[in-house]
């Protein structure tokens, strides 16, 4: 069973991108990555990686803060409710889903990324023709990351 209040992500990817708290992409995933930086298993996994600054350009929160208030070690929900009060400037319920949704149809936006998405999607799955999205090539990253076959 995965312990997500202290993740090894050398034994297990962070959940994906497309997994939502209080209507925010991505918030599970930096949740797990912050614990997992906590806990000295962070693996190959980059914090605060572009998608990371993503997050808090959009909430206003700097990473410094965020990893305190995880470090005190609030659960999920709590975190949530730490990070809608924190939010600078306020957002709607409206705007946070815009803004996810927005996030979640994403790809590459600029001929670097285009290139690194494309090298990766050869060396993981060549054959497949689905994905298109910064999340497909995520989620595609960690199932093959852990042994799976793209």
């Amino acid at each position: 069973m995965i312990d997500y209040t202290t993740p090894d992500l050398t034994q297990h990817p962070p959940r994906s991108p497309r997994v939502r708290l209080g209507g925010f992409v991505h918030l599970p995933r930096l949740l797990d990555k912050t614990r997992a930086v906590l806990a000295g298993r962070q693996a190959d996994y980059i914090f605060p990686c572009p998608l990371d600054q993503r997050f808090f350009a959009f909430t206003g929160i700097t990473a410094e803060a965020f990893v305190a208030a995880v470090r005190d070690g609030r659960s999920d929900a709590a975190m949530l409710a730490w990070v809608q009060a924190h939010l600078t400037p306020v957002r709607t319920a409206h705007e946070i889903l815009a803004w996810s949704a927005a996030l979640e149809a994403s790809g590459a936006d600029n001929v670097r990324r285009h290139t690194t998405i494309a090298t990766d999607i050869t060396r993981f799955a060549a054959d497949r023709d689905d994905v298109h999205t910064a999340f497909d090539r995520l989620d595609l990253d960690d199932y093959v990351s852990f042994g799976g076959k793209g």
